[in-house]
């Protein structure tokens, strides 16, 4: 028995909306600005190359929020990708805003994002091509109303772009799949006649990621290769940015839940994360980096998490020693070696700046308790 809600009671909401619904109004605004400016849109895309560039990388006159803190170049290069037969690789280590990029352009060259297939280990033939409905099968037969459509499927019959999420965590026998996809740009579907075709209609193309530091990643022929154009989305190189992309991502994740942790806070964080990424302190002296992976994505998961801890836990306020906890969970995985390696920061390099920092103190001592 379920329990329906009151009577007039509004929906619950999302705890995260999709780029075509959370920026719904910059994309109406772009639509204006390419009537106005007669910027010439491709067939099948909904939006002028300009538009799809400005919704990513922000055009202020215009009201358009920048999104993807990263190398401009790029963007343009994956743009003019997109443009043509190839299709568009993004690689690079966890957490360097791939599939934010890939979401941004697909929201704004088709209209939607949710064209998407996830790769796993699990990841079959018929995700990639189509599958069946069983029960109309056996009652009609290979029928239209039967067939039960993948992304890319839809992609091809409606000229949308197509996300393909960690494509090498796929078997290589799966991958190659899109070989075909990619060449002729269409879709067999012999089961309902030997010249039954999906063709690709103006528009569609397909994103696909790939991280290079992960385990049990497959390697891609060299077929699959040729089909692509690959571009390595690097982590931020700029530590102001860096911070504002933090600053900007918690906010989007607490809401109104609980106040943001400070600038000194964020900035102690960022300080740690960015050293034991690169191997190297802030004043040049090498350190071991620990093997797991200290991206930009997880110390916004270690502020959120300070931030929860504080509002629930706590008076509120984000202090070190909240993200000393948390930072455990990031950093201290499933490798001993990795233990080891945190603990030589912490007494090399944290100890040394706890005597000129109270914030460093604290999370020294926090640290030292924990790790």
């Amino acid at each position: 028995m379920t329990t329906q809600p009151p009577a007039g009671a509004q929906p619950p909401a999302t705890v995260r909306q999709s780029a075509e619904e959370r920026w719904a109004d910059e994309l109406v605004a772009l639509d204006a600005w390419d009537a106005a400016r007669g910027n010439a849109v491709p067939p099948g895309w909904r939006r002028s190359p300009r538009a799809v560039r400005a919704f990513v990388v922000g055009a202020p006159d215009l009201g358009v929020s920048r999104k993807y803190l990263g190398n401009d170049p790029l963007v343009d290069r994956a743009i003019v990708t997109l443009l043509g037969r190839q299709g568009l690789m993004l690689v690079g280590d966890p957490g360097t805003a791939k599939s934010m990029l890939s979401e941004l352009l697909a929201a704004a060259i088709s209209g939607t994002s949710n064209l998407t297939i996830q790769g796993t280990a699990g990841t079959t033939e018929d995700h990639i091509r189509y599958s069946w409905n069983y029960s109309l099968l056996l009652a009609e037969g290979p029928t239209a109303r039967a067939l039960v459509p993948s992304p890319i499927h839809s992609g091809l019959a409606t000229g949308r772009v197509v996300r393909f999420e960690e494509l090498t965590r796929c078997a290589p026998e799966i991958q190659d799949v899109l070989v075909s996809v990619l060449s002729e740009k269409a879709l067999m579907v012999p089961e309902m006649g030997a010249d039954v075709r999906v063709s690709a209609a103006p528009g569609f193309n397909l994103i696909a990621t790939a991280n290079l530091r992960d385990r049990g990643v497959n390697e891609m022929s060299a077929a699959l290769k040729r089909r692509f154009n690959f571009e390595t989305v690097h982590p931020i190189a700029d530590r102001q940015q860096e911070i504002e992309v933090i600053e900007r991502q918690v906010a989007v994740e607490i809401g109104e839940a609980a106040p943001p942790p400070s600038r000194d806070v964020i900035d102690l964080l960022v300080t740690a994360f960015r050293e034991l990424r690169t191997g190297r302190t802030e004043q040049g002296v090498a350190i071991v980096a620990p093997e797991t992976v200290m991206s930009t994505a997880e110390a916004v998961n270690v502020a959120v998490s300070s931030v929860m801890e504080a509002r629930y836990f706590g008076d509120g306020r984000v202090t070190p020693t909240h993200l000393a906890r948390q930072l455990t969970g990031v950093a201290l995985k499933d490798s001993a070696e990795d233990r080891t390696r945190l603990r030589a920061y912490l007494d090399s390099v944290v100890r040394d700046r706890a005597r000129r920092s109270p914030a460093w103190q604290e999370f020294h001592t926090a640290a030292r308790d924990i790790w």
